[in-house]
């Protein structure tokens, strides 16, 4: 497979490749179709042999692509092609067309050296920011990790790969299974660990993660192979930031072991939780090495299950006749003053819930409409309704009348936050420009001076041309100076770097040379006697060095004749 003139589905060509991981590998390539530059992730073979993980993988990307806010990387489509191995047999490739980001991953940014505090609190709040959009829009990550998070080259926090996690893990039975394929089991919550399901608090405990090792350049848990570390997710303590460096504050350790809680109801249960308490950590108080303790005792001391054995001798006891009590159980006072209590409790709750002011709920997340085909008016307007903002784009369409919506970024059904902005692409209607001079040009000097007027390029042919390396523009369906539409698909005839020659043994030597020589073929030629064979006074030629068919252009051909006596 080369990668320079693959085309995926008829529409992403896929050009060089700039990233690999154990799921899949990642290319830069171009959305033929709507003329940009994409980020292409292929998955491997192994993955793709599976007919059921195809579908999930599928379904969970188009999930994912509904998703727009500004720290997570945009899926834009997700396909399945086919390519033909060696043996004449095909296999399926399914791909995911992503937002194309300049940047650094993460993860080697946390390689190249120490990342100071204030960094750390900033990338972790852009993960943060990440998940509390996609939480509420239903969508669990399952695979936080620096491999997952981009650091744009203006410092922004992205994070990638929605849904994916989620097709991959429903494919594998075991930790060992998934690690194969997550890569590595550092950032697994222990639910993730012991199989079980995992919910919006597992990418929380994975994020707390990401902050400890951005903070002290160190995992916390680490070993020999996934399982043990897996094993030290359920039952070992992390050790305090602080201790492995000392300009971690107490308040950030704090928030670590709070964030990496064995129990999913005894960490952060939202991501906005997680934001307010790092946000608190960097400005409020310091708590004590006192209350650091405490907290570490309360979230790693004994298993809540022991709380209950203590539980149930003590009821035990209560019901054991055999030895003598000052009192069988609590006092009658105690019991109606509980009653009293619960009852008063229930009455309150009763008497909010019938004089609570329907202004007082929640208000949804307002969802993007479907505005396409509106004037750019009445799509502001009923955007602004809802609370979105609405920024309008030209753009040039012969298919929808000048002044009316084409699309949106994010499009219709995606759950935004009120006050974020919703990209409006408005018609102007058609647009007639003019055909660019592209004979004689390479190939690559031809897409850009027709991409660069609007046109699209289509098919490209080829042809064999004397004179003319591989790739030198012969044809154009538009012919320089001619006017078309912005958005007219023009093919292209290139040259194959090859021309095509004759048979000329039993031509005479004179007649070769002038037709190799001749401006339609252009070949050099060198005549070469041949004393094995009695001379003829026509000087045919007996062999030729190059075979009939096709030969390089410019090439030299040698052409044997009888000299002997």
């Amino acid at each position: 497979m080369t990668t320079d003139t693959r085309v995926l589905s008829g529409r992403y060509r896929v050009d060089d490749l700039i990233g690999r991981g154990g799921m899949a590998s990642v290319y830069r390539g171009f959305d033929e179709k709507l003329g940009r530059s994409v980020a292409i992730k292929i998955l491997k073979p192994d993955l793709a042999a599976d007919a059921a993980f195809r579908t999930r993988f599928r379904l969970e990307a188009q999930a994912a692509s509904r998703m727009a806010n500004p720290a997570i990387v945009r899926v834009y489509d997700a396909g399945e092609d086919h390519e033909t191995n060696p043996d004449g047999s095909t296999c399926p490739v399914p791909f995911i067309v992503m937002e194309l980001v300049q940047g650094s991953l993460l993860k080697d940014v946390i390689t190249v050296g120490p990342v100071s505090t204030a960094d750390a609190v900033r990338y972790t709040d852009g993960i943060l920011e990440a998940l509390e959009y996609s939480h509420r829009a239903g969508v669990v990550h399952r695979d936080i990790k620096p491999g997952n998070v981009m650091v744009t080259d203006r410092g922004q926090v992205k994070v990638m790969d929605f849904g994916i996690a989620r097709a991959v893990s429903d494919s594998s039975s075991t930790v060992a299974d998934t690690t194969a394929i997550l890569g590595t089991a550092a950032y697994f919550s222990p639910e993730q660990a012991k199989g079980e399901s995992v919910d919006a608090r597992a990418d929380l405990y994975s994020t707390g993660i990401v902050l400890f090792e951005l903070l002290t350049g160190k995992q916390p848990f680490r070993g020999e192979s996934p399982v043990a570390v897996a094993y030290q997710h359920v039952s070992e303590t992390p050790a305090r930031p602080s201790d492995i460096n000392p300009e971690v504050s107490r308040a950030l350790d704090a928030v670590v072991l709070r964030a990496l809680a064995k129990d999913p109801y005894q960490r952060y249960q939202t991501a906005a939780q997680f934001r307010e308490a790092v946000d608190a950590a960097t400005d409020g108080k310091v708590p004590s090495k006192r209350e650091v303790g405490a907290l570490t005792s309360e979230l790693y001391g004994p298993n809540p299950r022991a709380a209950a054995e203590t539980a149930r001798s003590l009821r035990q006891l209560s019901t054991d006749n055999t030895m003598t009590r000052t009192q069988s159980g609590p006092p009658v006072a105690w019991i109606w003053t509980g009653v009293a209590v619960i009852a008063a409790v229930i009455v309150a709750l009763f008497f909010w819930l019938i004089t609570i002011q329907p202004a007082e709920a929640p208000a949804l997340s307002p969802t993007v409409p479907d505005v396409t085909g509106m004037t750019w008016e009445e799509a502001s307007a009923e955007l602004e309704e809802i609370e979105l903002l609405a920024t309008r784009t030209e753009q040039i369409d012969a298919e929808v009348e000048a002044g009316n919506v084409i699309s949106t970024i994010p499009e219709a059904g995606v759950i935004m936050n009120a006050g974020e902005n919703v990209q409006v692409y408005v018609s102007t209607g058609a647009q007639v420009v003019v055909a660019p001079v592209v004979i004689g040009l390479t190939e690559l000097e031809a897409r850009a001076a027709l991409t660069g007027v609007g046109l699209v390029v289509g098919e490209i042919r080829s042809r064999n041309a004397p004179g003319l390396a591989a790739g030198i523009v012969l044809e154009s369906s538009l012919a320089e100076g001619d006017e078309a539409v912005v958005g007219t698909t023009v093919m292209l005839t290139v040259a194959t770097g090859r021309v095509t020659i004759n048979n000329y043994v039993g031509f005479t030597l004179d007649a070769a040379i002038k037709d190799l020589e001749s401006a339609d073929i252009g070949l050099s030629v060198n005549t070469v006697p041949d004393p094995s064979c009695k001379a003829e006074a026509s000087k045919n030629v007996t062999t030729q060095s190059i075979p009939p068919g096709d030969a390089p252009v410019g090439a030299t051909i040698d052409l044997r004749f009888c000299s002997g006596e």
